[in-house]
């Protein structure tokens, strides 16, 4: 089982929106190039919203046999570890395996002193194809590094074999992921990972690295364009060298998470994946949830009080909402309207507000982003939410597929990004 050369990850966390979203891919694929969908959701967001991944299955096969769509789609245990995998198994084909919490953790001394003298080739000078500058690595760096990422692989092999013992080793796509961290891989890190990988025979498809910069929630990149585009360059060659040197899968791919909306950076992302002809994966989570509020603030009426208590209660809540996705937002919560301030606004004044538009003169990406991680208060209105999500179908829809087809589809994929 493989993943194709290019790839969306995309979020539906009340199980509403698959037709939506599917509908925008089957356009992009028809005007641009071949895009497969994943249906990613993660077991945080399954606690959160007292779902199942049966309910994730179910909700893309759906989607998928309602649109006719007869290519390959994938359901993603997305952010998955040895305490929950199991959950997963039987109705998911795509594992990001998270190992981040293990990176610096201690390690078997037998196990790092093998790997010290197992890349020990690679001490010196690295010339990589296409990159200006070779790399230069010391025996104590490398050693460093083993150090640093080696208890994370070895725990992504654990992972890895527990899923390949229920599924057989053909039958899931094997992503690694170690983005939830403060401190981003450098691309000679990435290439020591890449190795530490290959020698647990982990079958890699994608890995999602911590880039440099700021991947906030459902808000642009934020940081040093330049040096961002250097790294990711740098980081696609380094991946096809690893390829070669270390005997990994030929479709292995990059994967940005929280890739949702980081405008800024999808020419960067563009330009260098066809400058190279390879692929990528962008995901991108929670921006769906995003959509059903815009499109149900532009419902006006019940729907839209609705959407004003959320965002009462999200802001009363701030601190328990936020603080699982801490690394990943950054909130002004002076810059965040009053709910007094709220309470007369319009469905398009509320819409416009959290719509992703920065040239709007309403945008607001405080909002926006306490919004984002609000979806907590939806299922503790859960009946009403469903019902509108219902009611107001279309509407919500039409938000959704423009989302995913204009902002992101069009950008990422379209060779003029219009």
């Amino acid at each position: 089982m493989k993943i194709s050369k290019y790839s969306i990850g995309i979020g539906d966390r009340f199980g509403h929106e698959g037709k939506a979203q599917l509908r925008a891919i089957i356009e992009a694929n028809q005007k641009f190039v071949e895009i497969t969908p994943v249906w990613n959701k993660s077991f945080r967001e399954h606690s959160i919203t007292k779902t199942r991944p049966y309910d994730t299955r179910v909700a893309a096969d759906q989607a998928v046999e309602a649109l006719n769509w007869t290519g390959p789609y994938f359901i993603d245990a997305d952010h998955i570890n040895r305490s929950n995998v199991n959950e997963f198994i039987e109705y998911s084909d795509f594992f990001t395996i998270d190992v981040a919490e293990f990176i610096g953790k201690k390690n078997d001394e037998e196990k790092l002193r093998k790997a010290i003298v197992e890349n020990s080739k690679l001490i010196g000078e690295i010339s990589i194809p296409n990159i200006e500058k070779a790399f230069q690595l010391g025996s104590t760096e490398l050693k460093i590094i083993i150090e640093k990422y080696l208890p994370a692989i070895t725990e992504a092999g654990e992972i890895y074999r527990l899923i390949e013992r229920a599924k057989g080793s053909d039958n899931f796509v094997t992503e690694i992921s170690m983005d939830e961290v403060m401190d981003p891989q450098s691309p000679i890190e990435l290439l020591l990972i890449l190795s530490l990988i290959a020698s647990e025979n982990i079958p890699l498809q994608t890995i999602a690295p911590r880039f440099t910069g700021r991947f906030n929630k459902g808000v642009d990149y934020v940081g040093d364009i330049s040096k961002f585009e250097k790294e990711f360059e740098e980081d696609i060659l380094v991946i096809a060298y690893a390829i070669e040197e270390f005997g990994l899968p030929a479709n292995l791919k990059l994967s940005v998470h929280s890739g949702s909306d980081k405008f800024s950076i999808y020419p960067i992302i563009t330009k260098i994946i066809n400058k190279y002809g390879k692929g990528i994966h962008i995901k991108t989570a929670g921006t769906t949830w995003l959509e059903e509020v815009i499109g149900l603030a532009m419902a006006g009426g019940e729907a839209l009080e609705l959407m004003k208590t959320f965002y009462r209660e999200a802001l009363v809540r701030r601190d328990e909402l936020c603080a699982p996705y801490a690394q990943v937002i950054d909130i002004d919560f002076e810059k965040l309207p009053s709910f007094d301030e709220v309470e007369k606004w319009s469905g398009d004044k509320f819409a416009n507000s959290l719509r992703h538009n920065p040239d709007h003169s309403d945008y607001n990406p405080n909002f926006r982003q306490l919004i984002h991680v609000g979806y907590k208060v939806a299922i503790e209105h859960k009946a009403k939410f469903n019902f509108y999500l219902t009611k107001y179908a279309d509407i919500v829809g039409q938000q959704v597929y423009e989302n995913i087809y204009n902002r992101h589809l069009v950008k990422l994929f379209n060779e003029d990004g219009q």
